[in-house]
């Protein structure tokens, strides 16, 4: 791993947000993240359900690494999630995140979540603006 990815994924893995879901980086490179979060009953919606902006986390979150893993800053732009089963409880559920086109301006990502039986829980098409300017916390690099 190069240090821009190094450092992308040691400032991600302090950040309180992440800390606070148990969010942890499986796999990093440019354009694409792997990350695992384990589902508790603090994340249950009123259905005892793993609730949905839980999900939503861990995508956000690998597509925030992806299109970030190439040193310049990237912001959302735009998302579509589409829950297709709920998580078991206690599960630890797998996100991918990989960029499916880039080009100076957008990058357009595909996220899928997988539970530990590899069944399908959520896809999310993102699209993010790449800005022109370096990730602040890599200048000391």
């Amino acid at each position: 791993m190069n240090s821009c990815l190094e450092a992308l994924k040691e400032r991600f893995s302090a950040e309180p947000y992440i800390r606070a879901f148990g969010i942890s980086v499986v796999d990093l490179e440019e354009g694409r993240a792997v990350l695992q979060m384990k589902t508790n009953e603090n994340m249950n919606n009123m259905f005892d359900c793993t609730h949905g902006a839980a999900i939503y986390s861990l995508m956000d979150a690998a597509f925030e690494l992806a299109v970030n893993s190439h040193g310049t800053v990237a912001v959302a732009l735009g998302v579509n999630v589409n829950y297709l089963n709920a998580p078991h409880p206690g599960e630890v559920l797998q996100a991918e995140g990989r960029e499916v086109n880039r080009s100076r301006k957008i990058a357009a990502c595909q996220i899928n979540v997988t539970g530990e039986d590899g069944r399908l829980i959520a896809t999310c098409q993102a699209l993010a603006y790449r800005k022109k300017e370096e990730l602040p916390f890599l200048s000391h690099l």
